[in-house]
């Protein structure tokens, strides 16, 4: 899986957008398949103007820490990128970092938010509050 910093690190090597763009599509096609029982009426992302879907596993630690892991997918390359990238930027944490992880120095540092269409960008935060949500879901299932 590649990791956020891996992604950052190759961002700031590609000035140009097209370049980025293609990188962002790439990032899609390294996502992990997802399995057709998980795209479901569950796991779909509202607010999305492509079709998203995210899928959401909940560890629960021998410590009392609740670590969520994601999949997803999209029927758009570019929306696919974008979930590849919130994946890792938020998969594997605890809830407790996901609730309080900012992710805009990485959008900011990436330069995402002033290349994304409005519908875009709306998606992107639909995905943001879906992934906080199952955090937010989560701990409070382990109180």
């Amino acid at each position: 899986m590649t990791t956020i910093d891996d992604i950052l690190a190759d961002f700031d090597v590609i000035d140009d957008w097209e370049e980025r763009y293609r990188y962002v599509i790439e990032l899609g096609r390294t996502l992990e398949p997802l399995d057709e029982a998980a795209r479901t009426e569950a796991n779909k992302v509202r607010g999305c103007a492509s079709q998203v879907w995210l899928s959401t596993r909940i560890d629960r630690g021998a410590a009392g820490a609740v670590r969520l892991s994601f999949t997803g997918d999209s029927d758009a390359h570019i929306v696919k990128g974008l979930v590849a990238v919130m994946i890792a930027l938020f998969s594997d944490r605890t809830a407790e970092e996901i609730l309080s992880l900012d992710p805009e120095p990485t959008f900011a540092a990436i330069g995402l938010r002033e290349h994304l269409t409005p519908q875009r960008a709306n998606g992107v935060a639909a995905m943001l509050e879906r992934i906080r949500g199952d955090a937010r879901a989560a701990l409070a299932a382990s109180a």
